[in-house]
């Protein structure tokens, strides 16, 4: 056999080989691609089924009550007809207190553990006790509003649901708002100082402007768990079957109300409760799609 002959015979073979190794490694690409896809739709299906057994439900009592839904009071038992208005107006109230509530000290906060406290020792402590409060369960967050608003008051209120609301939404703003802080390149910072600006002149006039769609994401996400939260409420603003005319009297809600009328022996609360579980899913949702639209927007 002659050398060229053994250069072919070579060749060939290892193209073959070549060859196989190509075709397993696509093989395996194909099976890693199903099990990808297995593993999402898994994910989905309890997203798909929680949606599809509210649309089945509450969908339908939208449609034939449609705008009294709206409009309406909760209706007594055995009362046909009837809607959610006074707990949509309530869900709006409490969110809005605690949004007032936590959004100045959590924006405050970030920029201290960011800005001014930077790598010392009581910026990394309420770091600590941030992811902490992050952690700790709603529940806890409305025993501590009924601790020291509710029995201080003497009665529930609405005051005390934003409290209760606004523990939980803090952990979620301060941490939104220390990443958009984070995310401002350091040569603004040395640009500010080269011009002469002061920390807090760099601060509020440039640095924070720069990180308001993070903070504004922070708040929508932070409002769409508030919107959702049950156990607080029911510690603090209770509920009422009215609309609020104070805001230290109990306070209806959409939480509360799918709550209480999704136990309630009564199908017309029943129906009801679907609905009002349809809008407030509906709105989270909403609001997620909002923070996204946010995130999306860069600045540097």
């Amino acid at each position: 056999m002659t050398l060229n002959q053994s250069d072919k015979i070579q060749d060939i073979t290892s193209g073959g080989f070549d060859s196989e190794v190509t075709a397993a490694r696509k093989n395996f690409g194909k099976l890693m691609t199903g099990l990808v896809v297995a593993c999402v739709g898994i994910a989905i299906l309890p997203l798909g089924s929680i949606l599809f057994m509210l649309l089945k439900n509450g969908l339908s009592r939208l449609f034939l009550n449609f705008p009294s839904v709206f409009t309406e009071l909760p209706p007594p038992p055995l009362v046909e007809g009837g809607g959610f208005s006074n707990a949509i107006m309530g869900t709006i109230i409490t969110c809005t207190i605690g949004a007032l509530l936590s959004v100045p000290f959590g924006v405050l906060t970030a920029i201290y553990t960011v800005e001014f406290g930077r790598g010392n020792k009581l910026s990394q402590f309420v770091r600590f006790c941030t992811n902490v409060l992050s952690g700790v369960p709603s529940i806890i967050a409305g025993l501590f509003a009924y601790g020291i608003v509710v029995l201080t008051m003497g009665n529930f209120s609405a005051i005390a649901g934003g409290v209760a609301l606004s523990v939980l939404m803090m952990p979620i703003i301060i941490r939104t708002a220390e990443e958009g802080l984070k995310s401002i390149p350091s040569e603004v910072r040395q640009g500010l100082v080269g011009i002469g600006a002061t920390n807090f002149q760099g601060v509020t006039s440039v640095i924070l402007p720069a990180t308001l769609p993070f903070i504004a994401t922070g708040v929508t996400l932070a409002l769409a768990r508030a919107a959702g939260e049950t156990a607080p409420l029911l510690f603090t603003a209770l509920f009422s079957q009215f609309q609020a005319r104070s805001l230290s009297e109990p306070i209806a809600t959409l939480s509360v109300l799918i709550y209480n009328f999704a136990i309630a022996p009564y199908a017309n609360q029943n129906s009801l409760a679907w609905a009002a579980a349809l809008i407030i899913v509906v709105l989270i949702m909403f609001v997620s799609i909002l923070a996204r639209t946010l995130t999306a927007r860069k600045i540097y």
